[in-house]
Parts: structure tokens; sequence; C-alpha cells
């Protein structure tokens, strides 16, 4: 059975903080590409590669000493294609308060060896989160769609 969700946990350290004291941006995008990574892998049972990060939400900052949890899911599949949403949350471990820090949503392409697309097992959502997550997805498949047209209209006209 393919292992759809997965928590990876991490302790921001003095070396993940800018000069305001709190965890650089980068690094919580660092540890949400791990997370999505090691989720979209166990999925597929395949080497994936992230193809896709949209909708990123910093809410709230993570300060050094924090334990910080990273929790992600497939909520979507295509032939080769998963969507996995990524939730950060974080808390001083002197504290039970846990605070959501972070949103955002992967898409990631399972390969063969030769590097090629490969196929994904489906996945079927079977309750209502699962379901409210997979048109969520599919809201935002739409809008990546959108984006990528915009973007050959942009570069057409620019050569007019």
């Amino acid at each position: 059975m393919a292992q759809r969700q997965l928590t990876l946990r991490f302790l921001a350290e003095p070396q993940h903080v800018n000069f305001g004291g709190k965890v650089h941006g980068g690094q919580v995008m660092k540890w949400i590409d791990q997370a999505a990574y090691a989720c979209a892998s166990s999925y597929s049972g395949r080497y994936c590669v992230t193809a896709y990060v949209g909708g990123i939400q910093f809410k709230e900052p993570i300060r050094i000493g924090d334990i910080v949890d990273v929790a992600a899911s497939v909520i979507l599949t295509g032939r080769s294609s998963m969507h996995i949403v990524v939730e950060v949350s974080a808390r001083d471990p002197k504290v039970e308060l846990v605070r959501d820090t972070t949103h955002c949503v992967l898409v990631f392409v399972a390969l063969d060896e030769h590097a090629k697309p490969v196929e994904v097992p489906s996945w079927t959502p079977t309750d209502r989160t699962d379901i409210a997550l997979q048109e969520y997805a599919l809201r935002l498949k739409m809008l990546e769609a959108n984006a990528i047209e915009a973007r050959a209209v942009l570069k057409q006209a620019r050569k007019i």
C-alpha cells in the first residue's frame, strides 16, 4: 500500500534564522520540498522531481528553538504527477500551543530509471476533508494552466 501522508520534524536552529531572529523563508521552503519529495517518492515508489510549487503562504514566523512539523499529503494524482499539500506548524517545546506557520502545494512527477515520467498509483478521496483537498488541487491545476497560457501569450506579444 502506497504511503500518502507523512510528517518530518525539525528543530529550528540558530543557523536557520535571519537578522530578525526568525527562520528564513528559504529554509522553510527547503523543509517543504524535502517533506513533499519524501511523500511523493514513498507514495509512488519512484524517484520524483518537483514540477511546480504554488500558493505558498507564510502565516506565522518560526523562532529559534521551535519544534517544526512539516506534514505532507497526496491530494490529487494524475498519470505520472502527484499534487502534494504541505502544512507547516511550529511550537515552543515548553508550551503546548501549536502555530500554523506555512501552507503550500507542490506537484511532483515520478520518473523511471531513464528519467522519463512513469505512472503513479491512482488515489481516490474517501472522506469530506480529502474530497475538499482534491477539489482545491483541481482549482490550482486550472490556475496553473491559465498561468502557462498567459506566459505563452506574453511571450508571443513581445515578439510582435
